[in-house]
């Protein structure tokens, strides 16, 4: 997945000052992640070139008189009895060129996204949330505070995922407000704003769960991370 610059500076200095004045409040450590998409669903594409392709087989088997004189009058051929040798080749060819088709038209990102199921989505972003959340945050503050805020574009979704110390003292539906806050501002393209906003929807349940202790130190980078 290619790097693209979504943020202004602004919005990232914006972030990460954010980020830092909600770290003040809480021992939670905020790691944010805005991503271009969680996943390139070229198994869905494949899945519908399938489907497309075999659509068009069941058809040409269905009404194969009407179709075996269409491509008769296409090739400017009298009707004429078609050799099985023929049908199989011809049936190979609708095959290909259908699967072909849709798969070229799936390049269209909007086409291949719309095409992909709602719970598909929300499963993958979810899944590439946890896996950055690992790599990045998971096991890597002293007291297991960490917390991820993940905006993945394409799906127009988001996902907060906790570390242990956090997980245990807040319910999961509980992050609902924070990224139902963020949708105006994503409507409308600003992206910044929503990150900020989430940032503080989170840090106002983070310094009720976790209170900031004497000895905390900055654990993890405030600026964004973009993908």
């Amino acid at each position: 997945m290619a790097n693209t610059t979504t943020l202004t500076d602004a919005e990232r200095e914006a972030i990460a000052a954010t980020v830092a004045e909600q770290e003040s409040r809480s021992a939670g450590e905020i790691v944010t992640i805005l991503a271009e998409r969680s996943d390139s669903y070229n198994d869905v594409s494949l899945v519908w070139s399938a489907f497309v392709a075999f659509m068009a087989l069941t058809f040409l088997a269905l009404f194969p008189a009407y179709y075996l004189g269409l491509v008769d009058r296409l090739l400017g051929r009298w009707q004429m009895e078609w050799a099985p040798r023929e049908l199989f080749a011809l049936a190979t060819l609708v095959c290909t060129l259908k699967f072909t088709a849709m798969w070229l038209i799936q390049r269209w990102e909007p086409l291949r996204l719309m095409l992909v199921p709602a719970p598909l989505k929300h499963k993958r972003v979810r899944n590439r949330a946890i896996t950055l959340f690992r790599v990045g945050a998971e096991q890597r503050t002293t007291g297991r505070t960490g917390i991820l805020i993940y905006l993945s574009l394409a799906e127009h979704r988001a996902e907060i995922v906790a570390d242990e110390a956090i997980a245990s003292q807040v319910a999961p539906e509980v992050w609902g407000d924070a990224m139902a806050a963020m949708l105006p501002e994503l409507r409308e393209g600003r992206v910044g704003n929503s990150l900020v906003i989430a940032i503080g929807k989170v840090g106002d349940v983070l310094a009720n769960s976790v209170p900031r202790q004497a000895d905390d130190v900055n654990e993890l980078p405030d600026r964004p991370i973009e993908v």
